[in-house]
């Protein structure tokens, strides 16, 4: 089963769905709403990141309970989108970006399943590079770049947007870290679609906004969903990743 875990622009999926079944799944870290969709003959569970009406804070998603809601109900790779702004000239906004690396600046959130015994989960290549390749072949997206995931809710300073383009990042977000370790820690493939909706503090000549935010997204939407069904429609449900594999030799 595939797995789509969106933020603004993909609320709208469901609406082109041939069937939509709403599920409440129980996890040991909370119940999900997740819809089960009939796309192209696939089912497809997706799960809005920040629930109905976007309502969510970034920094507080529950983010265990909505990975562990999609393996629960057979999902084994998930496609996310992200809403980044960019330190990078060559990712402009209205850009779609496959990162292929991050730096987690978080603070205080749930980052792990593994609480009562050591695992060390390798994330050379933290985003799964099968479903990156498959993507990259379905629309228009830059490939590679680093996503710096910051804590939230407050942008960035652009101190701050120095020091991450110093260390190395293109993208800056909020919502990318923990999800895609618990991914891994779960075993599921996963990538995700950075949506650019401006530049980064410092880089973006006027004070940023979230409505600025959403009018971008809301200009790609059709894109970002059409870039969504392609990918779909790609996605075989018979395969073999080393994602699949992630926890041969990881646990102690």
């Amino acid at each position: 089963m595939i797995g789509i875990i969106g933020g603004s622009g993909v609320y709208e999926i469901t609406q082109k769905a041939d069937s939509v079944e709403k599920k409440l799944v129980k996890t040991d870290y909370g119940e999900v709403e997740v819809s089960i969709l009939d796309i192209f003959n696939k089912t497809v569970a997706f799960i809005p990141r920040h629930a109905a009406g976007h309502s969510i804070p970034p920094h507080k998603i529950n983010f265990r309970a909505n990975i562990d809601a999609l393996r629960n109900v057979g999902v084994t790779q998930i496609i996310a989108t992200n809403s980044v702004g960019s330190m990078n000239l060559e990712m402009p906004p209205g850009s779609f970006v496959i990162p292929d690396d991050f730096l987690d600046f978080t603070e205080n959130r749930d980052k792990t399943y593994f609480e009562d015994h050591v695992v060390h989960v390798d994330v050379t290549e933290p985003y799964c590079s099968r479903l990156r390749d498959i993507m990259a072949d379905c629309g228009e997206v830059i490939t590679g770049g680093t996503y710096v995931c910051t804590q939230g809710p407050r942008f960035e300073t652009p101190a701050e947007i120095k020091m991450f383009k110093l260390l190395g990042g293109d993208l800056v977000g909020m919502t990318g870290v923990p999800e895609v370790t618990l991914a891994r820690e779960r075993a599921i493939c996963y990538n995700s679609i950075c949506i650019v909706s401006n530049y980064a503090s410092g880089i973006s000549e006027d004070n940023l906004t979230i409505d600025e935010v959403f009018e971008m997204v809301k200009a790609k939407e059709s894109d970002l969903l059409e870039l969504i069904y392609e990918i779909i429609r790609n996605l075989d449900d018979d395969f073999d990743c080393p994602c699949r594999h992630a926890l041969n030799g990881a646990e102690v």
